[in-house]
Formats: structure tokens, C-alpha cells, sequence
């Protein structure tokens, strides 16, 4: 059985007559309208704002004639209003109904379907027939403000729906438009799309590159964090691979084609948010599963009331009727309606207050269940910004000195290691001189001249250069091992000092940590930075389950490992290479100071880029369904304890003529059991992070 990607309902396969194929594979659904949600969602979305609109409009009128205006054939101008709320707008409650029953199911546009055609039915009757009812009262602000409301609570939920689609667009709008085709020893500007595999490419430093490739001539530095998640940018040399869709840093250089289209990484990870995006199963409310046993409930009671209360009772065809339908409108959903709806908006407004931006009702239910936690490395428990860590003395310089000369050999540098050396010389206020003579050796460092020969760089520099790093080797090697970039400096051929640089983690990263662990949430971090680099920042935070060195693909398949082994997964991420797995994970969180494409595509985005957040929006989703739990507890308490009443348990005691009054008292407590929901969700006002 196949599920509709809209509705969620189930669709027999092989007798659907209804589908679409899109994104590379067959879907089918339970209704012409969800597939036209499903192909043209901005059509559909502008077509229930306006019946949404529509429908608010009527109703207000029939609440004000039913209760404060009144004059002469108003219960007629009400009929008339009532009756387009109930068939135009509330239309699309008719065909949920009828999927339901080929569905062999019933849901809450069964329940909302019957509840409210019965008090419309009840009323039109009363209005057209009054000497055929003891009862002159009547119901339509009951249908109108039904379907207005569910229909409110409908329109929030496409809205939400519409960030997936900006998402990919977000993802393609990173390839280059064009690119630099040589040609017979020329250099044409093409389009990128119009590459073929083989093809020689010139790219520029500070431009993207076309497609998948590979470094044939030149040597550079490329920005791939948005790919793989590597903090540093990586040197690239001739016979080296380069992604599409990566920014080339500093060399110019040539480069052949060797995928192109459909078949680049950045092309599989578009595909891979749209299928996660489309795969992603909708959440089977609490209130839909007991309502297809409620429903059919209902129905029989009702039923079973008129036959023995006309039969068996002799109270006569009115009252009988008017038991069947007392049935049906005191079962119809008002508090259950709102049940869901009155907490999700508390909890969704208590979540904004705090800097947590959930674009669905569905996430704050997910985020109850989360039971594993996969963090990202790289700008999530991170920075995401090289800082220097350490500057070790290897000789009489002191660290400001150090510094000064580092810094000095680095101002005219664009290398993110430079820029680091720079920024911690200009908070120690050190005064960065220009140098004389500068020169960058790609892969290795730079040197220049001040009033003394200055190298900065790696081993291979010096030993480029014949200076021996034994002396330093200890200390060198125990910085590399925490994961950290090291940097030597040398003057006049003597080693004086090492600056080392490293990702440094968030602030409130360790306390994020211990509070998952505190309430029993199994956390793991799933990187694509180096072993060394991983290990050491989650041996810091308290992180033991580590996963390095995966590339998208990669850290997609470990998700979906965790949830195979009955893990409810929450993935927490900043970059474009998270948007797969944040996307198939059961909940997406993503960092707000992280790409456009990470943020739309996590159902929870934390504004104020707080790690803590993420327990905050855990723990606040086990409050919320608490809450949501104890509503429709007391909604469904409301209809057993009130359906035997409208029934006729008050029959024997004090006579059909109860019905007189009964339906006064049944929109009382209706207006009650309305209330008490909304009032114990505002009690989540009172929730602390």
C-alpha cells in the first residue's frame, strides 16, 4: 500500500487511478485535490486562503444573528448563510468523507463531515418546518465556526509545507550559471549547464566551480565546508578532485570535467532532500486514530437511540429524531476540534518567545518522541570560525612577539588561517606591521621580510627551507593530536614559536550535552572533518558516539541506520551538506546563523543560535503533547458522559419534553468543554527553558 504524499492516507497501488510522477518516482493519492496540492501547491494554497476568508466572513454574521441581532426572517438570512459556509467552503470535509469510507477508515473530516451537516440539517429543518419541533433552537453558528476553524488550522499547515520547495531552489541556486570554456586556446564564457564531461574549464579565484572535475594545471585553496563539512579550506593540486558547486579560493586554475548534470554531488544531494522531503511519512494524530473507532461509535448510538425510543419508547417520530440528532451535535468536535490546535499554538508562541522558530504542529509532536540526538560538527557544536588556541614559546620571543611577527607575515593573506592569526593580534591590540618582500608558497606557508627573515608555515616549509623541527616535535605533535592546525614560526632560520588554530566550540555546548544526557537522549556526532579533529571535539563535550570523515551521502545512511534500530532521530545541523540528513531524520534542527538551505529544511530553526535550545525544544514538545494529551482526554470525557444524555438516559425521569431544554444545556456545555481546553493550554505559558 502506498500513502498519499499529502494527506497521508493509504492508496491501494495497484487499483489508484490517481498519481503523479515527480522527482524521479510514482505517487499516488486518495483525491484529485491532493494531488493538485501536491503538483501545484501555490494554486491550492490561493484557493483556500480564499475559501478560508469566505468562510470567516459568513460566520461572523450567523454567531451576531443567532445570539444578539434579531429581527424579522433573520432565521432565514441565517439558513441561507449557513447553507454556502456548509457546501462551498466546508466542501472539502464531504470528499474527506468519502475517501475515508473507501478507505474503510474513519478520520476527522468524518467526525467534523457529520457533526456539522447534522446541525445544519437540525437547524434548515427547524426553520422551514417549525410545527414539526418542539424546540425552536438552532445550530448554524455551530456548523459555521467548525468549519472556520478547522479550516484556519488547515491553512497553517500548507504554509509550512511551502519551505521544502525553497529549499531546493535555495540548493540550486548555488551552481554557477557559466563558466569558462577553453577552446582551442580560448577562453569562452558558456553556460554552466552546457559543460560536457572532458570539457577544460579555467576558474578564477572567487569563483565557483562549474561542475565536477578534476585539477589538470595551477595550484589552490577551495571552500568545500558547504559540501563536506571541513572546517579548513582544502588545497587542491594537479590530479586532485574538485565539487561542483564549491568556491575556489585563491590560485586560478584549469580543470576537466568529469561529471556533469544530474550525476554531481551537489546534484545527489538535491535529489536527496526532495526524495527525504516527499518520503517523509505525515504524523497520524492521536485524535484521527480514536476517531475512527469514535465515529462509527457515534453513528450506532444514534442510530440505536431513534429505533428504541420510536419503537420501544413510543415518544413519536419528532422526538425520536431530535435524539438521533442531539447525538450527533453533542459528539460533533468541538473541543476535540481544538484540542490539538489550542496547545500547538501556545507551545508554538511559548517556542518564539524563546528564539525557536517551529514551522509545524507536527514537529513540536516529533520533538516529544526524540529519544537520539545527531549533531553536526562544523558551526554546530563549533563556531565554525577558526580562533587561536594556543601560542607556544620556543625560544626568547614572548607570545606578544610571536604574535606580531605572525601577524605581520599574514596581512596580506586571504587564507582563513591568516585571517585568524590577524584577528587574535588585533584583540591582543598588537600592532600589525606591513611587510617588505612577501611571498605565499601554495601548500606550505608564507615568508617575508621586516627587519628580520620571517617564515610562517608547516614542517615542509621549514624543511624547505633546512630548518630542523626536532626541538619542537613534542610539543607539535601533542597540538596536532588535539585536533588543532599548527602554525611555525621562524626568524633568521630559528624556530621561536608555534601558533595553534582550531574550530573552537560553542559556548554552551558541554551544557547542552549533559542536559540531554540528563533526561536519558543518546547523542552522537556525525561530521565530515577529520577523525582526530572529531574525536577531540567530542571528547570535550561528552560526546562519545563519533562519526567522521562521511561525506552527505554518508551521514544520510547513518541517520537512517539509527532510526532502522527504533531510534526517534532529531539531526542538528548548520550547513548545506546537513540538508539530507536534516531533512530524513524524523526531526530537523537547524542552527540559525547556518545556510538558507539548512534552516528550511529543519522543521525547528533555533533564531537566537543557541545549542541549548535544542533541549529547550525537546523538552518543551514532551510539555506540549502533555498537554495536548489531557485535552482530548477531557473532549472525549465530554462526549461519553454527554451521548447517553442526548440519547435519552433523562428520558425516564423527566419525560421527552427534556429535549425542550436540552439542547440550551448541550450548547453550555459544549461552551465549557471549549473553554476548559483552551485554559489548560494556556497553562504552557507558564513553561521556563
Amino acid at each position: 500500500m502506498a500513502r498519499d504524499p499529502i494527506c497521508g492516507m493509504y492508496v491501494d497501488e495497484t487499483t489508484a487511478t490517481i498519481k503523479s510522477f515527480k522527482y524521479g518516482k510514482n505517487y499516488f493519492f486518495c483525491s484529485e485535490a491532493c494531488k493538485d496540492q501536491f503538483e501545484e501547491p501555490e494554486k491550492e494554497l490561493k484557493k483556500l486562503k480564499n475559501l478560508l476568508a469566505l468562510s470567516w466572513i459568513l460566520t461572523v454574521p450567523v454567531i451576531l444573528f443567532n445570539y444578539i441581532i434579531h429581527f424579522e426572517y433573520w432565521a432565514y438570512v441565517t439558513l441561507v448563510i449557513a447553507s454556502v459556509v456548509q457546501f462551498y467552503p466546508g466542501l472539502r470535509f464531504y470528499k474527506g468523507t468519502i475517501d475515508a469510507f473507501k478507505n474503510r477508515a474513519g478520520n476527522m473530516d468524518t467526525l467534523i463531515a457529520i457533526g456539522t451537516s447534522a446541525a445544519w440539517a437540525y437547524s434548515a429543518a427547524v426553520v422551514l418546518f417549525p410545527s414539526l419541533f418542539p424546540s425552536t433552537g438552532i445550530y448554524f453558528d455551530t456548523s459555521t465556526a467548525i468549519i472556520s476553524l478547522i479550516l484556519t488550522g488547515t491553512l497553517m499547515e500548507h504554509l509550512t509545507k511551502e519551505r521544502a520547495s525553497e529549499a531546493l531552489s535555495k540548493l540550486v541556486s548555488l551552481l554557477p550559471k557559466t563558466a569558462h570554456l577553453v577552446k582551442n586556446g580560448e577562453i569562452v564564457e558558456v553556460k554552466a549547464e552546457e559543460v560536457k564531461v572532458s570539457d577544460t574549464l579555467l576558474v578564477k579565484p572567487g569563483e565557483g566551480i562549474p561542475t565536477d572535475s578534476r585539477v589538470i594545471e595551477g595550484f589552490t585553496s577551495v571552500d568545500e565546508s558547504m559540501i563536506t563539512g571541513e572546517s579548513l579550506p582544502v588545497d587542491k593540486k594537479v590530479g586532485d578532485k574538485v565539487i561542483g558547486g564549491t568556491v575556489n579560493l585563491s590560485g586560478a586554475v584549469r580543470i576537466v570535467a568529469e561529471k556533469v548534470g544530474e550525476d554531481t554531488a551537489l546534484s545527489e544531494i538535491i535529489e536527496t532532500v526532495r526524495n527525504a522531503n516527499s518520503a517523509k511519512v505525515p504524523i497520524q494524530r492521536l485524535a484521527d486514530r480514536v476517531s475512527s473507532y469514535f465515529v462509527p461509535a457515534v453513528v450506532s448510538v444514534g442510530i440505536l437511540s431513534f429505533l428504541y425510543w420510536f419503537y420501544l419508547g413510543h415518544i413519536g417520530l419528532t422526538f425520536s429524531l431530535l435524539v438521533f440528532v442531539s447525538v450527533l451535535i453533542i459528539a460533533c468536535p468541538c473541543a476535540l476540534g481544538i484540542a490539538t490546535p489550542a496547545a500547538l499554538m501556545v507551545s508554538s508562541g511559548k517556542a518564539a518567545e524563546n528564539g525557536i522558530l517551529v514551522k509545524g504542529g507536527e514537529y513540536i509532536e516529533i520533538a516529544s518522541k526524540v529519544d537520539t540526538v545527531a549533531f553536526d560538527k562544523t558551526g554546530t557544536i563549533t563556531k565554525g570560525q577558526l580562533e587561536v588556541t594556543d601560542v607556544v614559546e620556543a625560544s626568547a620571543f614572548n607570545q606578544r612577539e610571536i604574535l606580531r611577527y605572525a601577524a605581520a607575515a599574514e596581512a596580506n593573506s586571504e587564507h582563513p588561517v591568516g585571517k585568524a592569526v590577524l584577528r587574535r593580534a588585533k584583540n591582543e591590540k598588537i600592532e600589525v606591521q606591513f611587510p617588505t618582500e612577501f611571498s605565499y608558497i601554495p601548500g606550505k606557508g608564507v615568508s617575508c621580510k621586516l627587519d628580520k627573515n620571517v617564515l610562517v608555515g608547516n614542517r615542509d616549509l621549514l624543511a624547505d627551507n633546512g630548518i630542523s623541527t626536532n626541538n619542537i616535535d613534542g610539543s607539535l605533535n601533542k597540538l596536532e593530536s588535539e585536533g588543532k592546525t599548527v602554525l611555525i614560526l621562524a626568524i633568521e632560520s630559528e624556530i621561536v614559536g608555534l601558533i595553534a588554530l582550531a574550530d573552537t566550540i560553542r559556548d554552551d555546548s558541554i551544557k547542552t550535552i549533559q542536559a540531554l544526557n540528563d533526561i536519558h537522549v543518546e547523542t552522537w556526532m556525525i561530521s565530515g572533518d577529520n577523525e582526530t579533529t572529531a574525536r577531540a571535539i567530542g571528547g570535550k563535550v561528552g560526546i562519545r558516539n563519533i562519526v567522521a570523515n562521511v561525506k552527505p551521502g554518508q551521514k544520510l545512511e547513518k541517520i537512517e541506520d539509527l532510526q532502522r534500530s527504533g531510534k526517534v532521530v532529531a539531526m542538528v545541523g548548520d550547513g548545506i551538506n546537513d540538508a539530507p540528513s536534516l531533512a530524513r531524520a524524523d526531526l530537523g534542527i537547524a542552527i540559525g546563523s547556518g545556510t538558507d538551505v539548512a534552516k528550511e529544511t529543519g522543521g525547528i530553526v533555533l533564531m537566537k543560535n543557541k545549542l541549548y535550545d535544542v533541549y529547550v525544544s525537546i523538552n518543551l514538545g514532551k510539555k506540549t503533547i502533555k498537554k495536548i494529551k489531557q485535552n482530548l482526554m477531557w473532549a472525549f470525557f465530554y462526549n461519553i458522559v454527554l451521548i447517553p444524555i442526548a440519547g435519552g438516559a433523562l428520558i425516564p425521569l423527566f419525560g421527552a419534553g427534556i429535549y425542550n431544554t436540552l439542547p440550551f444545556l448541550a450548547a453550555f456545555a459544549m461552551a465549557f468543554s471549549s473553554t476548559t481546553v483552551v485554559m489548560n493550554s494556556l497553562l504552557l505559558k507558564r513553561f521556563r527553558p
